[in-house]
C-alpha cells in the first residue's frame, strides 16, 4: 500500500515527539511520517544485513515489519549481527529481533515467520507487505526471493557482503531489473565461499544494511533517487564507493511460477558429488586421529590446509601448513610432496571442505591421503576444548 489514505492515519502526541526530526524536514514531514507509519515492510534474515536494516526501519516508524528467519543465534553472529545480544546466545533470532525492535519502537507491528522461506510458501508470505527486503546469503534464496517479487510485482532492495566487499541496488522497481539480469545464471556451488569460510568485516554489513533501509524508505516516502538500475559497490578497506549501471534483459526468460531453487543453482548434484567423493575418499575422526597422536606414530604427515591467519588462531599438535590456495596453483603440491618423504598422508582445514578439496587435487598428482572429518571444529568440540574454535 505505497499509496495508503493518509487521513485514516493518525499519530499520537509521542509519535509526534519521537518522530520530530523526520517531521521537520520538509522532503518527510507529516505526509512522509504517515506514509511510513502505513508501510509494510518484509525483511529475509536477521544477519548481518538484517540486523542494521531492521534496527533503523524501526526507527524510522515503519508500521509493520515481517521477520523471516529460522537460525538460532550464535556467538560468532555477534561480531557483526548488532540487533542481538549476548543474553539471546542459544534462542531464536526472529525472537531477540522482536524484542530489540519494540525496545527501540514499540509501536511497530511485529510478523515473526520462523520458517525457511521455499517455493511452497514465499508467495503467500510475500504478498501482504509493500517492499521486500533482501538479507540472505546464498543463491538459492536471492533467486526465489527475486522471482517470488516479480511475480508479485514487489521492489526487492537488494544487499550483499563478503569480507571486506558489498554492493547494493533494488530490483524490480518502476520497470527496473531484476536481480536476474544481474546474474543470470548462478555461480557453481562452492566457487564463493561463505562468511563463515572466507570472513566478513563485522562493519561491512552495517554499511550495506544501512544502505538497504535508506532505499526503502525512500521508496515508501517516494522522494529522491533509488537504486534501481544502478549496482553500488563498496570497497571497506579502500573506502570506495563504485557505481555500475544495469540494464532489463530484453531477452531474459519470462518468470512464469517459482522453481526448485535449489536444483536450479545445482545444489543436489553438487552433494551427490561431494557424497561420492567421500566415499571414494578415506575419512578418519578426530578421536581416530588423536589416538593417532598419542601412539607415538611418526609415519604420517598430518597437513593443514587453511589459510595462516587461522593457523595463527588454533592449530592440531603436529600439523603442518599448507595453504589450499597453494595446492590449487601447483605450487604447494611440490611442497607436500617434500614433505611426504614416503609417509602416509593425513589433511585437515576448519570443518573438512577445503581438506577434501586439496585431496581432490593432491590425488590427480598422485598422492593418496586420508581427511578429517570436521577439521579442528571437531577437534576443539570433542578433543581439546582449550583449542580455540572460530
Amino acid at each position: 500500500m505505497l499509496n495508503p489514505n493518509l487521513d485514516e492515519i493518525q499519530l499520537s502526541k509521542e509519535e509526534y515527539e519521537r518522530y520530530s526530526r523526520h517531521l521537520i524536514l520538509p522532503e518527510v514531514g507529516l505526509e512522509g511520517q504517515k506514509r511510513l507509519k502505513a508501510a509494510s515492510v518484509l525483511c529475509i534474515g536477521t544477519g548481518g544485513l538484517g540486523s542494521p536494516l531492521l534496527l533503523y526501519l524501526a526507527a524510522a516508524g515503519i508500521g509493520r515489519i515481517g521477520i523471516v528467519d529460522f537460525d538460532i543465534v550464535d556467538s560468532s553472529n555477534l561480531q557483526r549481527q548488532v540487533i542481538h545480544g549476548t543474553s539471546w546466545v542459544g534462542k531464536p533470532k526472529i525472537e531477540s529481533a522482536k524484542n530489540r525492535i519494540l525496545e527501540i519502537n514499540p509501536n511497530c507491528q511485529i510478523d515473526l515467520y520462523e520458517t525457511r522461506i521455499s517455493s511452497e510458501n514465499a508467495l503467500d508470505i510475500i504478498k501482504p507487505y509493500d517492499i521486500v527486503v533482501d538479507g540472505t546469503d546464498n543463491f538459492p534464496t536471492r533467486y526465489l526471493v527475486n522471482d517470488a517479487c516479480v511475480l508479485l510485482n514487489k521492489p526487492n532492495v537488494y544487499g550483499s557482503i563478503f569480507r571486506f566487499e558489498g554492493q547494493a541496488t533494488v530490483f524490480n522497481y518502476e520497470g527496473g531489473p531484476n536481480y536476474r539480469d544481474l546474474y543470470p545464471e548462478p555461480p557453481p556451488p562452492g566457487m564463493v565461499p561463505s562468511c563463515a569460510e572466507g570472513g566478513v568485516l563485522g562493519i561491512l554489513p552495517g554499511i550495506i544494511g544501512v544502505i538497504q533501509a535508506t532505499e526503502t524508505v525512500k521508496i515508501i516516502l517516494g522522494k529522491g533517487t533509488t537504486l534501481s538500475g544502478r549496482l553500488v559497490l563498496f570497497n571497506a578497506l579502500e573506502m570506495k564507493f563504485r557505481e555500475l549501471k544495469l540494464r532489463p534483459n530484453p531477452v531474459r526468460p519470462v518468470i512464469e511460477k517459482l522453481i526448485d531453487y535449489e536444483q536450479f543453482c545445482g545444489i543436489p548434484q553438487a552433494k551427490a558429488e561431494e557424497l561420492q567423493r567421500q566415499m571414494e575418499m578415506q575419512e578418519m575422526t578426530v578421536l581416530e586421529l588423536k589416538q593417532l597422536l598419542d601412539s607415538g606414530a611418526d609415519d604420517f604427515l598430518l597437513l593443514d590446509v587453511r589459510n595462516p591467519n587461522e593457523y595463527e588462531i588454533a592449530k592440531i599438535p603436529g600439523s603442518v601448513l599448507v595453504p589450499l590456495p597453494d595446492i590449487e596453483n601447483g605450487n604447494g603440491i611440490e611442497k607436500v610432496k617434500e614433505l611426504l618423504n614416503g609417509h602416509r598422508l593425513i589433511a585437515h582445514c576448519k570443518m573438512g571442505g577445503r581438506s577434501a578439496k586439496a585431496l581432490g587435487i593432491l590425488k590427480e598428482a598422485g598422492i593418496l591421503g586420508t581427511n578429517v572429518k570436521g577439521g579442528i571444529t571437531a577437534w576443539s568440540r570433542e578433543v581439546d576444548a582449550s583449542v580455540p574454535e572460530y
